[in-house]
């Protein structure tokens, strides 16, 4: 286990479990989350050692978003044109940590219970699979001190459920519970207690685990490419994609395995090393 000060991380079986681990402070975010995270998303980029990636937490909330010291010490300045314009270079510093959990070569599974706050809804909207609790919560709560959500919130929500339900959200600050959650499609299942929610999150995160890793990667690829482009662009862009990752060995190797009723065997997706550290 790779024990930091805001999560623990496991790797068992091609899964990568990162519990969020500072339930005392309901697992806000501050300077160290933001750094351990970042490292931690860059690390099981690289590696192609996990498959998938399961994130969850302790405690009462998942995340109550944002620590408040951090606004405190914030080096945001709104004295002067120079200042204000350091601000869009900060935020894209910390938006490209969220969006690596959307460009990660492997699904991400959001477990979730209580409260998801703030930069919370930011973190999970980036994920491709929602679990929750029943009593689960989700709040923009930015609006309520007085900012506009800016971590990706208003960027993802409205391309997984209607424009309206998130116009309401970021306007007023409500909480939008599990039940509703569910019915607008944001999370996938609501389950009756944490224990429940971990162990149906880890079967799904097994199941993914089990296919061809690179046809997982082509698979997550063609879906956010859809969701972004016309269907003619998209259809063209799975032409490309599947020429570049096809693979008769992965067909055979899956098919085969079915009908001997075991598990494939499929390589890891290479290891990638940056140039700057050649």
């Amino acid at each position: 286990m790779n024990t930091m000060q805001s999560f623990s991380l496991t790797i068992e079986q091609h899964v990568a479990h990162l519990v969020l681990s500072r339930p005392d402070a309901f697992n806000t975010m501050g300077p160290t989350f933001w750094r351990e995270l970042d490292a931690v998303l860059a690390q099981l980029h690289a590696s192609g050692e996990a498959r998938v990636l399961l994130i969850s937490s302790t405690g009462k909330h998942f995340s109550a978003g944002m620590a408040l010291e951090t606004f405190s010490a914030s080096p945001l300045e709104d004295q002067s044109a120079q200042g204000r314009a350091a601000v869009f270079d900060l935020l894209g510093d910390m938006q490209a940590t969220f969006t690596k959990l959307e460009t990660l070569r492997m699904p991400v599974i959001a477990a979730i219970q209580g409260g998801c706050i703030g930069g919370a809804v930011d973190m999970v909207s980036a994920c491709c699979i929602r679990y929750a609790t029943t009593e689960a919560f989700f709040c923009i709560q930015e609006i309520n001190i007085g900012m506009v959500a800016d971590v990706g919130t208003l960027q993802r929500l409205p391309k997984l459920i209607p424009l309206a339900v998130v116009k309401e959200l970021a306007y007023t600050g409500r909480r939008l519970g599990a039940a509703k959650a569910l019915g607008y499609g944001l999370v996938n299942e609501v389950f009756d207690s944490h224990q429940a929610m971990l162990a149906a999150a880890l079967q799904c995160a097994q199941e993914i685990a089990a296919k061809p890793p690179v046809a997982i990667w082509g698979t997550k690829q063609a879906i956010h490419y859809a969701r972004d482009h016309s269907v003619d662009d998209a259809l063209k862009q799975m032409g490309w994609l599947q020429g570049a990752i096809w693979s008769n060995a992965n067909v055979r190797e899956a098919v085969t395995a079915m009908k001997e009723k075991r598990a494939g065997k499929f390589e890891d997706l290479a290891p990638l090393q940056s140039f700057r550290d050649l």
